[in-house]
């Protein structure tokens, strides 16, 4: 069986989508949407902006979502037995499987990147990669730290990325470090995601969630906060929802996957290596192609 992955934040690059808007009809309707949509021209930062320009949480989570779409309609016409994407990427999977139509998705995506942006503007918070060390003792320092500090992104097997307030995250990644990690990498990124600071986006980004209407999907997605096969679409929207201020489960994800007897991954969208990469840290085993 195959599964469709989607990827989040940090798989831009610049001239992304281009190829497709020359190559491709299908894609071209897809970014032309987009631009009405967004009140603004977002293929032409998507095509020509420079790599600070794509980094911007306002566009950079647009860009990526729609890359994702356009790559989708111009390259596959397969129908997936199961999605699956890494956070951001949760939203693509839902068009992917039919759960959201183009045009509220990206309604949504938007709504996201303006009240995670919002959220970070009111709590500066930021994110570290911990790397060589088992997650459970991950979670027992952040869980010791007296600041905001929680495992936030379940990348991979000895790669887990922790998320909170500036302080609680120092204080972890010195902890981390003397418990034995190999690395404590701060990372450069906009705010604590995936993390309790979250949580007026969560407030915000859930209105605009239960005002939509998700349809049942044609295969199961495998959510962020649960890693499990989900095809009820009340339940879709409330992981959905708890998924700005809970953790990205990936390892778990991959592992359910392989074990609900998925053998075969395609990457759709952003740069095509980075859920490739991870996949093969949790199965080597796998089978593993981009779109």
């Amino acid at each position: 069986m195959t599964a469709f992955v989607f990827p989040g934040q940090g798989a831009q690059f610049e001239g992304m989508g281009k190829d497709l808007y020359e190559s491709s009809s299908l894609a071209r309707t897809i970014f032309r949407q987009a631009d009405e949509i967004m009140g603004f021209e977002l293929s032409k930062i998507m095509f020509e902006g420079t790599a600070e320009d794509l980094r911007q949480t306002r566009v950079t989570q647009p860009s990526l979502f729609v890359h994702a779409i356009a790559t989708l309609k111009a390259r596959s016409q397969a129908m997936p037995d199961a999605v699956a994407g890494h956070s951001l990427g949760e939203f693509s999977a839902l068009v992917a499987n039919g759960t959201l139509v183009f045009e509220d998705a990206l309604r949504l995506v938007d709504a996201r990147a303006t009240a995670m942006q919002a959220a970070c503007d009111h709590a500066e918070g930021t994110m570290a990669a911990i790397l060589g060390i088992e997650d459970e003792l991950v979670e027992k320092i952040c869980s010791q730290i007296s600041d905001t500090v929680v495992a936030a992104n379940y990348n991979c097997p000895g790669q887990l990325v922790i998320s909170g307030s500036k302080t609680g995250v120092a204080m972890a990644m010195e902890k981390l470090t003397e418990a034995g990690a190999k690395r404590a990498i701060l990372l450069e990124v906009g705010g604590a995601f995936h993390s309790p600071l979250m949580e007026p986006a969560r407030e915000n980004l859930a209105k605009a969630i239960l005002e939509t209407h998700f349809a049942v999907p044609t295969c199961p997605v495998y959510q962020n906060v649960t890693a499990k096969a989900e095809t009820d679409p009340e339940i879709i929207k409330e992981n959905l929802i708890a998924q700005l201020t809970g953790a990205v489960k990936w390892t778990q994800t991959i592992e359910n996957m392989i074990n609900d007897g998925i053998t075969h991954f395609v990457e759709v969208g952003g740069s095509g290596k980075v859920l490739s990469g991870l996949i093969r840290k949790i199965d080597r085993n796998a089978g593993i192609e981009t779109l």
